[in-house]
């Protein structure tokens, strides 16, 4: 069975959000022009995808992740974050959610945060232990899994 890989998920959650902020909208919490402050998160979020997205390219190691990587990326956002790309993505459906401004609109970023959390996160970190083992193990501690 083929896996279905965080950007999947990623753009399944943001229609899920869309949909349940016109379909549910329970409250409107967030009004214009404050709604217009959604841009700054998704803008950072995209940003740091294709900053994430162009390391992986420079090193030649694996975005896949079930896939062994061959080299543990520890510059860039991988300074403060061990898990970048999703970090952007729960950005984008955070700066979605405000954009619309409906509590049901950040039903996605909740969703997709605890998914990456139970479903990705674990195995990569076993596979990067396997592939780097104590030099990874010293970058799980300096460095924290989302911010």
């Amino acid at each position: 069975m083929k896996k279905i890989y965080p950007p999947t998920h990623f753009y399944t959650y943001l229609i899920i959000s869309i949909a349940f902020h016109f379909l549910l909208p329970v409250k409107q919490i967030i009004f214009a022009p404050y709604v217009f402050l959604g841009f700054v998160p998704a803008i950072a979020g995209a940003l740091l995808n294709i900053w994430t997205d162009n390391l992986f390219k420079k090193l030649n190691t694996t975005v896949k992740p079930d896939q062994k990587p061959s080299v543990l990326i520890d510059c860039g956002p991988f300074k403060i974050s061990r898990n970048p790309m999703y970090l952007g993505m729960a950005l984008l459906l955070i700066g979605a959610g405000i954009l619309m401004g409906s509590v049901t609109a950040f039903i996605g970023a909740i969703f997709f945060v605890a998914a990456m959390e139970i479903s990705f996160i674990p195995d990569e970190e076993k596979i990067m232990h396997e592939a780097f083992d104590e030099k990874f193990e010293n970058y799980k501690k300096n460095v924290r899994r989302w911010i």
